[in-house]
């Protein structure tokens, strides 16, 4: 008798259908696995069988064939489990088949019966209800990330057992709404837009302010314990909240990574991920026999941070280039390509030298001129060309931080600044509503700058001044105007004038590899 049962592979992003077909023959008792399945399927023959038994249904002592169709897409994960088993209980006559029609399912077995949770739900009931399935059965503890997903009806239950007791009853199974997608964030926690209190620390904080009204990379180099990391720290704090779309697309992806921490709502806070620099390409971008979403992609929407920039390996870095471009990662692999979103905010930091003291006033540095240049020949001039705001941040003196502390150890740590929170947030609802579609400035062309930009004459003149004097290419001269405007908008300015670009050249410090 053949069974079929409908369930979805992973690839990168995206789940795609797969029908599960069960064909029992006379011949030797034995399970086969057919279709391309990987490690983890071809064991779902061990944890399908002793969970069939160990939930009291009867075993079958003929040939069992299990297709995964289509047969050219690779199949990866446990996700297949309780496919494998409703359709074998269909066909030893165990089950109805009427009752698997239209139904999609997706779950881990364990040996007991009981239904384990699995990666990527978010993709597979996405997928399950664009193609209008009757509903959709997962194991109780995917049930509140399936749910996020509007207009899909979700099964849960704990165990196998449990399920085909609920399919053979005649009333309709009970339905609960456990997360819905929100139409608006009214409830949702507004963020603290505030600048970091880091004494000594004035530039620091406007390009901080650069980097969350416009959206421009930026890096930061100074000796230890200059403030790089805390102003870092504290750029999620300065963006807007996720509007239901992006806190949708933002989830399917941490789903998909198997990194989702709270299945019972989407994600609301801006992503910060901080990779060690030790971390490989693989992990960086995505990457894998089965492509799954890197560091990158998990900070889509939000701020990736990159610590010792300097210090991770070269050819990692320089894999960077095209993804900050064009916010979009295409990985192409043999048998299939994936395609990761990225649009990010890079801050990067690092010391100026190996020793970490280059520049300091206070503090000799150890470093000889050659190994300064080694270290800072591992970033290359075509990253560093993509990085907007490029400064150098000062260690504060021990006089001046010990008054500061000295006054009251409970006060913040705070000096005036001409640049506020308030003046971000009015510098991006300004950018918003004068750019085309309401892009960044980061992202803005040649002819945009040109159209909108509304950069004067004079200002034309310095900048054309600045990229002949100090050899910048196009593309550095292009995001040299783009921070401009975004200086513009934070001091309320409709036009890019001459002391703006001026301003915007104290942010363009290292473009040159030499230190």
């Amino acid at each position: 008798m053949l069974a079929r049962c409908l369930s979805a592979s992973l690839q990168g992003l995206e789940a795609h259908a797969v029908t599960v077909e069960v064909d029992l023959a006379p011949g030797l008792p034995g399970l086969q696995l057919v279709g391309l399945p990987d490690a983890a399927v071809q064991e779902s023959r061990e944890r399908v069988r002793a969970a069939l038994r160990n939930s009291g249904f009867r075993g079958t002592l003929v040939r069992v064939v299990v297709n995964l169709a289509p047969a050219d897409l690779r199949k990866e994960g446990p996700s297949f489990d309780l496919p494998i088993a409703l359709a074998l209980l269909v066909a030893s006559g165990q089950l109805d088949g009427p009752l698997l029609n239209n139904l999609w399912c997706a779950g881990e077995l364990g040996l007991d019966g009981s239904l384990r949770p699995c990666r990527g739900i978010l993709a597979i009931a996405s997928l399950a209800a664009a193609n209008k399935a009757r509903a959709l059965v997962v194991p109780t503890a995917n049930a509140a990330e399936a749910s996020l997903v509007p207009g899909l009806t979700v099964q849960a239950a704990s165990s196998l057992e449990e399920l085909v007791n609920r399919l053979r009853q005649p009333k309709p199974w009970p339905q609960k709404q456990l997360g819905m997608v929100p139409e608006s964030q009214e409830h949702a926690e507004e963020p603290k837009h505030n600048l970091p209190s880091v004494l000594g620390c004035s530039m620091g904080k406007t390009a901080l302010a650069l980097a969350a009204a416009g959206g421009h990379h930026l890096l930061m180099v100074g000796p230890p314990g200059c403030g790089k990391t805390l102003l870092a720290k504290h750029l999620p704090q300065l963006l807007p909240l996720l509007t239901p779309k992006e806190a949708l697309e933002i989830t399917h992806i941490h789903s998909v990574a198997g990194v989702l921490s709270n299945t019972q709502k989407l994600l609301q806070g801006r992503p910060f991920r901080a990779p060690h620099h030790s971390c490989s390409a693989a992990a960086l971008l995505g990457g894998g026999a089965n492509p799954k979403p890197g560091e990158l992609s998990l900070a889509h929407g939000g701020v990736l941070f990159l610590d010792e920039l300097a210090e991770f390996p070269p050819h990692v870095l320089n894999q960077l280039r095209q993804p900050l471009e064009d916010g979009l990662l295409l990985l192409s692999r043999a048998r299939h390509k994936c395609v990761f979103p990225c649009q990010i905010t890079l801050v990067a930091a690092t010391n100026p030298c190996p020793c970490g003291w280059h520049g300091d006033p206070s503090h000799p540095c150890r470093c000889t001129q050659s190994q300064r240049q080694r270290y800072w020949s591992r970033i290359s001039g075509p990253l560093l060309d993509r990085l907007d705001v490029q400064l150098r941040l000062e260690r504060l003196p021990a006089a001046q931080l010990r008054q500061a502390v000295s006054q009251n150890t409970s006060v913040e740590l705070t000096e005036s600044q001409s640049i506020g929170a308030a003046e971000v947030l009015q510098a991006r609802e300004r950018m918003l509503a004068r750019n085309p579609n309401g892009i960044s400035n980061r992202d803005l062309s040649a002819k945009d700058l040109g159209c909108i930009g509304q950069v004067d004459d004079n200002a034309l003149a310095l900048w054309e001044q600045v990229l002949n004097c100090r050899k910048l290419s196009a593309r550095s001269g292009l995001r040299l105007l783009r921070v401009a405007r975004t200086l513009a908008d934070l001091h309320n300015q409709n036009r890019v004038t001459r002391a703006v670009v001026a301003e915007a050249t104290c942010f363009r410090s290292f473009d040159s590899c030499e230190n």
